[in-house]
């Protein structure tokens, strides 16, 4: 019973996370284009859409999470626990970063490790999520690209859009679109916060979307402020039309996959939309690369970190194989030496080139 409370507590804090990065993804278009200016009132109508997604349409991704990727069996309490107390961490860490974080990847990751460590994954379904995560950004690229390039257009051809009016209509098309981008972002990532619980039948599919929708509204609100900040305000700029047009890629796709069951990278379509205005308005080098390179590092590491500490949590905790936690301690040690190693050669080489010196 302990295990079970603590369970719920760790996914509730778990959904208080993925409302912080979530609130990134979802309305910092509006926020981003001007729509809204107060970041107060970006997250509070982020909260509220994410809620309302939960409640309404969240359920079909919590089935995947909960029984699509692992047998159902396998979700004991302790197993839960460690899933949830993984993939939070992992979030965690993150949102203290201020990079916009995919839950989905993380969550999955988490799974993942735990079915690795007990040797029973669904790897088709695994490799079918794996797939969208990489085939739905790539859409939302080319679909925001694309659109970038009409919009230059119809911008050409009627100025008079640029009018303080026609301002005014396009920002409250721009907020209508982006509430239904958070409406999206619920609708996906409540599964991650409960679908383990679920799974486990550690409590209903309907308790566990309200409470979990909840949660994660009032992360949007309360912690989301740093991601919100990063998306909108740092990887490019973006008119009123632009920011409707990343939103409306965004709500749809996000959507859609829901009604499907698949758990998607909502920060990945919403970011590489974005990417795709930018291309298409300035070329490749109106894009901040610096920030894209490190948001990008973050999610190719962050489903393998979420993986490695779910697989340990279950070999110290269930399996009790000390072993092989010495030899992932050896290997993280080994890692992170030679990446040391390399950054020290590096700065090295350089010193060198600029004082003209040499072996």
């Amino acid at each position: 019973m302990i295990l079970t409370y603590l369970s719920g507590i760790v996914a509730l804090f778990f959904a208080m996370n993925i409302g912080a990065s979530g609130a990134a993804a979802s309305i910092s278009v509006a926020y981003g284009s001007g729509a809204i200016a107060s970041r107060k009132k970006a997250l509070l109508i982020c909260g509220i859409a994410i809620f309302l997604g939960a409640v309404t349409g969240g359920s079909e991704v919590a089935k995947t999470i909960g029984s699509g990727i692992i047998p159902q069996d396998l979700l004991t309490a302790k197993v839960v626990l460690i899933i949830l107390s993984s993939a939070a961490l992992s979030l965690f860490l993150a949102n203290l970063l201020g990079i916009p974080l995919s839950t989905s990847e993380i969550t999955v990751g988490s799974i993942v490790g735990v079915g690795i460590a007990q040797q029973a994954l669904y790897i088709k379904n695994i490799f079918v999520i794996a797939a969208f995560w990489v085939i739905v950004p790539v859409v939302a690229f080319t679909i925001a690209f694309l659109l970038g390039k009409l919009i230059a257009v119809v911008n050409k051809k009627y100025p008079q859009l640029r009018e303080k009016r026609a301002q005014k209509i396009l920002a409250v098309f721009v907020v209508i679109v982006g509430f239904f981008e958070a409406f999206s972002a619920g609708m996906n990532n409540v599964a991650n916060a409960i679908g383990p619980l679920v799974g486990a039948h550690l409590i209903s599919m309907n308790t566990g979307i309200v409470l979990g929708g909840f949660f994660i509204a009032m992360g949007a609100i309360l912690l989301g402020g740093n991601v919100l900040q990063t998306n909108a305000k740092k990887i490019t700029r973006f008119s009123l039309l632009e920011g409707g047009t990343i939103s409306g890629t965004g709500s749809l796709l996000v959507i859609t996959a829901s009604l499907f069951g698949l758990p998607v990278p909502l920060t990945q379509v919403t970011s590489t939309a974005i990417m795709g205005i930018g291309v298409a308005k300035k070329g490749k080098n109106t894009v901040n690369k610096q920030v894209i390179s490190k948001i990008v590092k973050v999610w190719v590491v962050s489903p393998i970190v979420s993986l490695v500490i779910s697989y340990s949590l279950i070999k110290i905790f269930v399996d009790s194989d000390i072993y092989t936690i010495i030899v992932l301690l050896s290997v993280s040690v080994a890692t992170f030496g030679i990446l040391s190693l390399v950054k020290t050669i590096k700065k090295e080489n350089s010193s060198y080139v600029e004082q003209g010196e040499g072996i």
